[in-house]
């Protein structure tokens, strides 16, 4: 096996062509390997393995630079800088990431990438670094995906030809993003392959980088050759490779968006292996949101590259029609475009994962919140039960967002009080209003929720003991419930408090907790750090009033156990009750 004789990238040098062809198809299987026991990105992957090989083939890194866009691309460049065991032996699968990482490989991963249309940003750094300290060595980028749509990745080019020195773009055109493309510039690389890269019109040489075009970017000695034509170029450079997303995998080819990522499966069929998770909070929502399509016209869906996450698949996005709006991978953009619209009079619904959330801090801040539209920004994953790669946390929103001013961040904790905070958002016209959506374990009621939430910071007492009461923020309020009933185990009557509202303070009942509480307890799935938890202890702070706040300590968690991350962080109920009682 080549790949198992592979330790740096100098090792397939000498390889004859025949031999690169045998390399390209166990990288592939690789791929495969990893993620049908895995899990992880199938198609993107897939499609960049023989650009991959080239790269290396042509390229001499370590002293030539490579910085991987989103890192959707980045399985073929790790096993061919000493990572292959991480994809050819599955006791050894969870010791490589999904991405780009120094932690990993200083010697080959220059920086850490999860998130979307940073590398040329990045790159730019590198470039600028390596002409004021004499260096000569390659700058090489690649970007794919739908990277392009991200301001950060104009902000780099425009920049990278500012510079004007060697700088070599690979953008990885595989005509998708996660899912289908969107905006203008799609356009011009449609056009640009239509012509075979010869029409006039063309963005880059428009910047002013010199351009060149690969229709096969899945034929290697192609590559090779092309890469070699812009090696040690003096001059800022695109190279617009055409690629097939998926290459080589049927399945994959077959359905692009849905191969994008996969759960575990098998190679075969390509069928799941998964047992099905059962309801989805956020799944139910996209189903409501839908609905409501038929009766308000004036409803829009906003996305940005992940339609998914809310169950809006190619089908969905079809029947919604104009009532969905996918703007790419451009979440600035997304909830700019959603105050526009709420100032329009229309009743825009931005809705994407957490993680993706903290890309868009100064757009909620000032484009929405200080110009006070009516906008909704769903918040989709946010737990310790979501992503767990420390580039894909999405347990630091309760910080970002419960201290922007004029937000009201609301945290429903079942899916009938997710509902009718959700109806109230989209049809008050007064606030900018984020919706934490339930992570974990779907809740329902009957209870009868309020159709009105216009009475701000207005928390809900479930049931009122004394001595001890307990705030179970969102999600976090069924392990409030658990708690209580531990504690009532021990003699203690606990209250026990929804607050709804966790970017606000109820005043008028945390005081009224004073005259037969000792104690107040929060608790929630997300960052403990500025959370709510620190919110309510600096309430209590002038007064004799106890507090314990329960949460994730802030700090970049790796691919953790979400049991070990909980004992760790003393979430587990036993261990929450037990603190509760040694402080009474």
């Amino acid at each position: 096996m080549l790949l198992e004789k592979i330790s740096s990238p100098s090792d397939i040098k000498q390889m004859s062509m025949a031999q690169l062809s045998d390399l390209a198809g166990e990288i592939r299987h690789g791929i495969l390997l990893r993620d049908s026991l895995h899990g992880g990105h199938v198609g993107p992957n897939l499609g960049f393995v023989e650009a991959t090989i080239a790269l290396h083939y042509v390229f001499n890194a370590p002293d030539d630079k490579f910085v991987f866009d989103v890192s959707h691309q980045i399985y073929p460049h790790k096993m061919l800088t000493g990572r292959a065991f991480g994809f050819i032996d599955p006791t050894r699968f969870n010791e490589i990431s999904g991405y780009s990482s120094p932690l990993e490989s200083p010697t080959y991963d220059n920086f850490e990438i999860g998130h979307t249309s940073t590398s040329v940003a990045l790159a730019t750094g590198l470039q600028k670094g390596r002409d004021i300290l004499g260096g000569k060595e390659n700058i090489v980028v690649v970007i794919g995906d739908g990277s392009l749509s991200g301001g950060e990745a104009f902000e780099g080019l425009d920049m990278a030809a500012e510079l004007g020195t060697n700088i070599i773009i690979i953008v990885n055109d595989n005509e998708m993003s996660i899912a289908e493309n969107h905006g203008g510039l799609y356009a011009n690389l449609k056009l640009l392959r239509d012509t075979n890269g010869t029409a006039e019109l063309n963005f880059f040489r428009a910047l002013g980088f010199d351009y060149h075009y690969v229709a096969e970017g899945n034929d290697l000695q192609t590559l090779i050759d092309a890469f070699r034509k812009v090696k040690d170029t003096p001059r800022p450079t695109v190279l617009h490779v055409h690629t097939e997303k998926g290459h080589g995998y049927q399945p994959a080819i077959d359905n692009k968006e849905a191969w994008h990522w996969n759960m575990p499966f098998d190679i075969k069929t390509g069928k799941s292996t998964v047992t099905a998770m059962g309801e989805s909070a956020a799944a139910i929502l996209g189903d409501h949101l839908r609905s409501l399509m038929e009766r308000d016209e004036k409803l829009v869906c906003i996305s940005a590259a992940v339609p998914g996450c809310i169950g809006f698949g190619p089908d969905q996005r079809r029947a919604a029609g104009v009532h969905h709006q996918d703007v790419g991978i451009a979440e600035e953009e997304a909830v700019a475009m959603a105050s526009g619209m709420a100032k329009r009079g229309a009743h825009p619904v931005f809705s994407t994962y957490a993680t993706f959330i903290q890309r868009t801090y100064d757009q909620i801040a000032q484009d929405l919140c200080v110009n006070g539209n009516p906008a909704v920004i769903n918040v989709v994953g946010s737990s310790i039960f979501g992503m767990n790669d420390f580039t894909h946390i999405c347990f630091f929103d309760l910080p970002m967002l419960s201290h922007i001013p004029n937000l009201v961040y609301l945290a429903p904790t079942t899916v009938e009080e997710m509902i009718a905070m959700e109806d109230w958002a989209i049809r008050q016209d007064k606030y900018s209003v984020a919706l934490r959506v339930p992570e974990g374990e779907v809740l329902h009621s009957d209870e009868a929720y309020p159709t009105d939430y216009s009475d701000l910071n207005r928390y809900c007492v479930a049931h009122r003991g004394q001595r001890v009461a307990i705030l179970g923020v969102g999600s976090f309020f069924g392990k409030a419930q658990r708690v209580a009933r531990l504690l009532a185990d021990k003699g203690i009557d606990a209250t026990l408090i929804n607050p709804r509202f966790v970017s606000g303070t109820d005043e008028q009942l945390l005081t009224s907790l004073l005259a037969d509480h000792q104690l107040v307890v929060t608790l929630e799935d997300g960052c403990v750090d500025g959370g709510f938890g620190d919110r309510i202890a600096r309430f209590y702070g002038p007064t004799a009033m106890k507090t314990l706040c329960f949460g994730v300590r802030k700090a970049l968690y790796d691919r953790y156990d979400v049991n070990e991350l909980m004992r760790d962080n003393e979430l587990l109920d036993e261990q929450i009750a037990a603190r509760i009682e040694a402080t009474l």
